[in-house]
């Protein structure tokens, strides 16, 4: 649930496992935040398991169609599709707490049926297991401003289950820095100025 102050904010909390009804929610919430001040950046903190990846895919899409960019704060843990969401985020503004967890891997699932209904799913989470490769590549890429990972080194990353602590995360590229404490707005303001 969004609250005034979140609204407020421009706040969004991706707690708990990602499911159809989180994604409705959370686009919803990215879809109005853009309507309200489509120049004004949105932080999404996030503290999930992952879950489902087309209800994954759906925020990811979303965060990357509007306006409004959107920084992404890992809380916990970002695992699986939390950790995609998390590397989507706007590049230099892509966050863990010191003690964070980041896990990625190889899309999951499963299926029962007729042999042509297994293979018609295969096929598909293999697909979905391309576009999840390419969209770490493309972001990992990115985030070090430089061509270091392949296609197949990400395929190979992804092979299995990878825990990787905030550090481990940012030497990667799935988030650019480690935050350890909030910083004070007049503080900020003063970067601003000292970078321009």
């Amino acid at each position: 649930m969004l609250t005034r102050s979140q609204l407020q904010e421009r706040i969004i909390c991706l707690n708990g496992p990602i499911d159809d009804t989180v994604s409705a929610s959370v686009v919803a919430q990215l879809l109005w935040l853009e309507s309200d001040n489509p120049d004004k950046a949105i932080t999404m903190y996030i503290d999930s398991p992952g879950g489902s990846v087309t209800a994954g895919l759906s925020i990811y899409d979303t965060m990357t169609y509007i306006r409004s960019p959107v920084s992404t704060v890992c809380l916990g843990q970002a695992a699986s599709m939390g950790s995609l969401l998390l590397a989507g985020g706007e590049r230099g503004k892509r966050y863990a707490l010191p003690h964070s967890s980041i896990m990625i891997h190889q899309p999951l699932g499963g299926t029962q049926g007729p042999a042509s209904d297994i293979l018609i799913y295969a096929n598909q989470i293999q697909r979905t297991r391309e576009q999840v490769n390419e969209i770490y590549r493309r972001h990992l890429n990115t985030a070090l401003g430089e061509e270091r990972y392949s296609l197949r080194d990400v395929e190979e990353l992804m092979e299995r289950d990878k825990y990787l602590t905030a550090q481990e995360a940012r030497e990667m590229g799935i988030v650019d820095e480690i935050l350890t404490r909030r910083v004070k707005k007049e503080d900020a303001d003063k970067k601003k100025e000292e970078r321009a």
